[in-house]
């Protein structure tokens, strides 16, 4: 996707309905030693890494659960759209663990460091809207029959991207996630 000049916009969504990501398997997780653990918390971190430094704009359609590394997939997004419906969190606390894929710094920058330090403390999981009153989403829609309302407002988002300059859409997101940086 990041050498692809034909790609404009990237959204993510679930092929399984009612679940964005529901983070790391803990059962296999809990199966592996710590040099494990650690090739796999780094694999995940440059993933999430590599997703935010895609060039062009990420949009992630959370209808469903988004929890632990799910959320922090969301938040390596660009932008995020959620069912009303929808849960997040991240949730590691309530499991002794940390969020270890870059949550503890995208979230503070999303929604501010002591919201931030609230939710990951108590692990507390969220809806769409209390996500989107919060600035952790960008748009919150109610929960359509078919159980995509989120990726169909994502794709409406796009479908705005798409006709804007693309160099001038890409420096600007480059722009933007330097000034982040200073």
């Amino acid at each position: 996707l990041r050498f692809d000049e034909q790609v404009r916009v990237v959204v993510f969504k679930s092929q399984v309905k009612g679940v964005f990501c529901a983070g790391a398997d803990l059962k296999e997780r809990a199966k592996m030693d710590d040099t494990e653990v650690g090739e796999f918390v780094r694999r995940l971190r440059n993933l999430m890494d590599e997703i935010a430094a895609l060039p062009v704009p990420t949009i992630a359609a959370i209808d469903g659960y988004a929890l632990g590394g799910g959320l922090e997939l969301a938040l390596a997004c660009d932008l995020r759209v959620a069912a009303s419906s929808a849960k997040m969190g991240l949730i590691e606390t309530t499991r002794g663990l940390l969020p270890g894929a870059g949550g503890t710094q995208r979230l503070p920058r999303c929604v501010g460091v002591g919201l931030a330090k609230e939710l990951i403390f108590t692990g507390r999981q969220i809806d769409g809207e209390q996500a989107a009153s919060m600035g952790l989403v960008n748009h919150s829609v109610p929960q359509n029959s078919e159980g995509d309302a989120a990726y169909q407002r994502a794709l409406t988002l796009a479908k705005e991207i798409l006709p804007q300059a693309p160099f001038a859409v890409k420096m600007g997101k480059l722009a933007i996630n330097k000034g982040m940086e200073v």
